[in-house]
């Protein structure tokens, strides 16, 4: 175990995770992915419950392993408009970046009888990353010294590794904490976190890594009659800070400058029902970005360079359906609906962070091919629906009744869509 979380943890420092709901994954592995992300209530596979409500792990018995691997592509594109004294330049971006790699471990396990049941994950749960190509029309991806930041490229990368026990107080109730150890990584280029030089502008950072920690916490019912509720919180993960070791478009040293990003707090709430032929999720949770640091700070510094991200709170809505016709094979379809976190006046300080994604479709299957082996893939499917439109800012244009610096008759504006392709394997031992 420790051999592969090794393994997952240097993964996590070269590819990058695309996150659905803000930049929390929605879900974990490809049987909770194809529910929607659903799992806080309706306890069906063991990464759902790890990642959702930790008191679920009592619906599993014995020792099972879980290993997922999927494939992510994103299409994000930015377009943006700036006058002038000639007419209006305009221009679209689209990202260059490609796929990235998604892997998930998980394992659960109990004594025969046993009150107490055990699990361990380590799961990639947060990212975002774009490369925005330098372009001599799109006003915003312009070289700098016509106005833009050039070429943007962002990568930022969070694994999660949780200890989870949980005990079953009876039959039907049961409660479960999880303390959770974090590894994030972050690279941008530029970095607008650090002041721009007067001569050689905003510089591009190495890739600089932070260690959090935080807990979960949830409990679970089971009527015994097909419906199931559950809820679960999880704290804000508290983070070192990131720090950037700077340099200049010429390779000469910039001042390094430090930032905290923590993640989010998370509260969910789920339903769920069960019958011979279906299975029925739903949950709801409650994203905290308002009170994150990174995520709380908006706006420019007094010397020019951006304070934050300054996201809203989200709401999350997922819901999934099983059918058992075929019980070796059961079919499922999920979709989950997002709120937005960034706001049009600030949607330009997100333009390393495109987390944009408003609804998301999901179809997977499951495959017993023994008593002990389950097999589960998923087709994910997001699109922004629609674009996010804003103003450029710029401190110069900094007003009391202009806070952010809106340039007039400007314009920048964002969509997306998403598609993964995920299999994992399930194992009884």
């Amino acid at each position: 175990m420790k051999k592969i979380v090794s393994i997952l943890l240097l993964a996590s420092t070269t590819v990058s995770l695309s996150a659905q709901t803000g930049h929390v994954m929605q879900g974990v592995g490809a049987h909770n992915m194809s529910m929607g992300g659903a799992s806080t209530g309706q306890v069906l596979d063991i990464n759902g419950a790890l990642q959702w409500n930790p008191a679920g792990i009592t619906a599993f018995s014995g020792r099972t392993i879980s290993l997922n691997i999927g494939m992510f592509g994103s299409s994000p594109q930015v377009s943006s408009t700036m006058p002038t004294p000639g007419g209006n330049i305009s221009g679209v971006t689209k990202d260059s970046r490609g796929m990235s790699l998604m892997p998930n471990l998980a394992m659960v396990w109990s004594k025969k009888n046993s009150k107490s049941h055990f699990g361990v994950s380590a799961y990639g749960i947060s990212g975002f990353g774009v490369t925005f190509p330098e372009s001599a029309t799109n006003p915003v991806t312009m070289p700098q010294q016509s106005g833009g930041f050039g070429q943007v490229k962002s990568d930022y990368q969070l694994l999660q590794v949780g200890l989870t026990w949980a005990y079953q107080l009876n039959d039907k109730v049961s409660v479960g904490l999880a303390p959770t150890f974090n590894y994030s990584a972050l690279e941008l280029l530029p970095n607008p976190l650090s002041s721009p030089s007067s001569t050689k502008g905003y510089p591009g950072a190495d890739k600089a890594t932070a260690l959090g920690i935080g807990g979960q916490a949830g409990i679970y019912f089971n009527s015994g009659t097909g419906f199931k509720l559950g809820a679960s919180y999880k704290s804000q993960q508290y983070f070192q800070d990131f720090n950037f070791k700077n340099f200049y478009a010429d390779g000469s040293q910039a001042p390094n400058v430090d930032f905290k990003m923590n993640y989010p707090a998370i509260a969910s709430a789920g339903l769920g029902y069960s019958n011979k032929m279906f299975d029925f999720a739903l949950d709801y949770r409650f994203i905290n970005y308002k009170n994150t640091k990174g995520f709380d700070t908006k706006g420019w510094t007094p010397t020019a360079s951006v304070a934050g991200f300054g996201w809203e709170n989200i709401s999350v809505v997922s819901a999934g359906v099983q059918y058992k016709a075929l019980k070796a094979m059961p079919f499922r379809i999920g979709y989950t609906y997002s709120s937005n976190p960034i706001t049009s006046e600030l949607a330009m300080f997100s333009l390393p962070a495109t987390a944009i994604i408003k609804h998301a479709f999901q179809f997977g299957f499951g495959f017993e091919a023994g008593k002990k082996l389950t097999l589960n893939g998923v087709f994910h499917h997001g699109s922004s629906g629609g674009s996010l439109d804003g103003a450029l800012l710029h401190p110069g244009w900094i007003t009391n009744t202009n806070p952010y610096g809106a340039v007039p008759g400007s314009k920048i504006s964002y969509k997306m869509t998403t598609n993964m392709l995920m299999f994992g394997v399930n194992y009884k031992l």
